[in-house]
């Protein structure tokens, strides 16, 4: 008997219906309603996504679901669109039985009638709750970033603006719709491209590039900005756009303007005191030679002028000194070679400090030069040389030296303003009263001063600090109470052949063989840095604080330790006292002593400890491979 072909094709459109039906309940949300909006089908997805079960829904008001999020009109909307027998489609922010929210894409069909007349409304739904979320995200961000008074801007490759934030309108003038889609140059520098063609330049050797610039709002107001710019790469690596952050920075840089103005003052009151000293000097023999000469006519004529002669002259490069020092703040930056004004310096301090004071400077060889103000690196210099002065009231040595050395990313680590490449460094060391740690930390604060009252008005410093930080420079200060103080300070080379100098490369220098080294500092970041470097090249480190740390730590690892790193300078027991201690244990034991003031008595004291070397404070990756290496071998 052949079976029934109605039967078979009934069959298989129920199977179809019930696959359809199976689909649709796994991927979307289906609820039906009556024309009242009462429920009357609700799949198990809309049941989920609730949290009601089919016998709380069915037969109760679809605003069940209702989180009150939209208001009437939104919802009398959807109602007066159906109603007319037309699908509705947006999104809606329902409500879970347990209070969570839950957003929803939403269509609503209507099924009509021979009348064109809705009896029934099916709902299809699919969860966008993620979406919505980071939506939400992106949307605060972006409020976030019109919050900012920084000026935040997108552009293409091309310089075309794409994102424009409120801190922009702020600084600039421009709307965002003003300036959507056009040329960066157009906005900040009235068309002027050099900026950018910098810009360009050092964005294809490095992904970020920063600098102090001068822009135009669209007043045709001058401003003065901390530009940062950043070359964002997309997931392939390849470039995608730039993101570019302005600070306006023009109230603040006027301020600093008045700063060293008054400071300068200062400086120039400070040395007009010793200088009327020396000009007395000059001009009493020049007085007491004229009054011998109209006395004595016929006498020693040409002794007294030649001496009238060397004393006016004399006293012309005091007057001279002193014009050049009190010009103005305004100049250009040049490139300037250190040695001249090393030796202008070195002419003025010879004649203004006190006779008890003894000065000696020393100038490598092949110096490299640097682009700055050389009136303000005068000042940055004098400024320095006259606290170290003040730190000896009983007299000392005041030593200046001027040297070339490239910074790698280990020695950077070791300051925070500090970053890799090359430099000219001044070093400006006094043996005088020394400083503690608590007035280390505030000397650079504007009118700090240990001074009495009338005697300083604590500006020198934070002028300093200024003006090296203007120059992309920073500044290390080493200081002993009773041991004296030493200036390090780092200006960026303007030599190209300086950009060449290796940074030290740590692959030519001889690596470890997993030797332990005992690391003792009680600056964390030395600490860390110098540990991270051995440990990169073949060593095992352990670590310590302090003197009283460094030898409990010995003490459980001494069969393993090859050698030890220690600072001098540290609270609870010193480098000196803990070196001491090492020796009465293993007199054998390779010591390397750090510091970041080198004088001759310390010099001469760790040669009767026995220590091998001593390592100057901030190092090299490869400074303090090779070294270690030489103690190991």
């Amino acid at each position: 008997m052949l079976p029934n072909r109605s039967t078979a094709a009934g069959q298989d459109l129920i199977k179809e219906l019930s696959d359809l039906k199976y689909a649709i309940d796994q991927s979307a949300i289906v609820a039906m309603t009556d024309q009242t909006g009462r429920i009357n089908y609700a799949n198990d997805k809309f049941c989920d996504i609730s949290g009601f079960s089919l016998e709380e829904l069915i037969g109760e008001d679809h605003r069940i679901i209702n989180s009150g999020y939209h208001p009437k009109e939104f919802i009398r909307s959807i109602w007066t669109t159906i109603a007319k027998g037309e699908i509705w489609r947006g999104e809606l922010r329902n409500r879970a039985k347990d209070g969570s929210i839950y957003w929803v894409d939403t269509t609503i069909v209507p099924l009509v009638d021979e009348h064109k007349k809705p009896f029934r409304y099916v709902a299809i739904r699919y969860e966008i709750t993620e979406r919505k979320l980071a939506e939400d995200r992106i949307r605060q961000q972006a409020s976030l970033l019109d919050k900012a008074q920084d000026a935040i801007i997108v552009s293409d490759l091309n310089y075309q603006v794409l994102y424009w934030n409120q801190g922009a309108e702020r600084v600039y003038g421009w709307s965002e719709e003003d300036a959507f889609g056009r040329h960066i140059a157009e906005l900040l520098s009235s068309g002027d491209r050099r900026e950018l063609e910098k810009a360009h330049q050092e964005l294809e050797a490095a992904d970020e590039w920063k600098a102090e610039s001068r822009h135009t709002t669209r007043s045709g107001e001058r401003i003065i900005v901390e530009s940062r710019w950043t070359l964002v790469k997309n997931d392939a690596g390849e470039p995608d756009y730039y993101l570019i952050i302005n600070t306006d920075i023009t109230e603040k840089k006027h301020t600093e303007e008045h700063l060293l103005r008054a400071q300068r003052m200062e400086s120039i009151g400070t040395l007009a005191g010793g200088i009327a000293h020396d000009l007395n000097n000059i001009l009493s023999p020049i007085m007491m030679a004229a009054d011998m000469m109209r006395t004595n006519p016929d006498g020693d004529t040409t002794r007294w002028v030649a001496m009238i002669r060397e004393n006016a002259e004399r006293g012309a490069d005091l007057i001279k000194q002193v014009l050049t020092f009190a010009r103005g703040m305004a100049g250009e930056r040049i490139t300037v070679n250190l040695k001249h004004l090393i030796k202008e310096i070195v002419s003025v301090l010879k004649e203004t400090l006190p006779r008890s004071i003894k000065l000696e400077y020393e100038i490598e060889p092949e110096l490299w030069t640097i682009s700055a103000d050389p009136t303000q690196i005068h000042q940055v210099l004098m400024n320095v040389c006259l606290n170290a002065r003040d730190a000896m009231p009983d007299g000392g040595t005041l030593t200046i030296h001027a040297g070339n050395v490239a910074i790698d990313d280990n020695y950077a680590r070791m300051n925070i303003d500090a970053r890799a490449g090359s430099y000219l460094l001044l070093t400006v060391t006094d043996s005088g009263t020394g400083m503690s740690t608590d007035v280390i930390n505030r000397i650079f604060d504007p009118f700090f001063t240990t001074k009495d009252v009338g005697k300083g008005t604590g500006l020198g410093l934070a002028t300093t600090m200024t003006i090296v930080k203007s120059h992309d420079g920073f500044i290390n200060v080493y200081s002993e109470p009773a041991k004296g103080t030493k200036f390090s300070i780092y200006l960026p080379s303007a030599d190209e052949h300086a950009a060449r100098t290796a940074t030290g490369d740590g692959s030519r220098t001889a690596r470890g063989n997993g030797e332990m080294i005992l690391v003792v500092d009680d600056e964390e970041s030395i600490r860390e840095v110098a540990a991270a470097t051995l440990a990169a090249n073949g060593y095992r480190t352990v670590t310590a604080a302090d003197g009283r740390e460094a030898m409990d730590v010995y003490e459980e690892n001494k069969a393993d330790i090859a050698a030890v790193l220690t600072d001098m300078a540290m609270p609870n027991m010193d480098g000196a006292a803990m070196i001491a201690e090492l020796r009465n244990i293993d007199p054998k034991l390779n010591i390397i002593a750090m510091s970041g003031m080198i004088h001759e008595n310390q010099t001469v004291d760790l040669q009767k400890l026995g220590v091998e070397k001593l390592l100057p404070k901030p190092f090299t990756a490869e400074k303090l491979l090779t070294t270690l290496a030489e103690v190991l071998s």
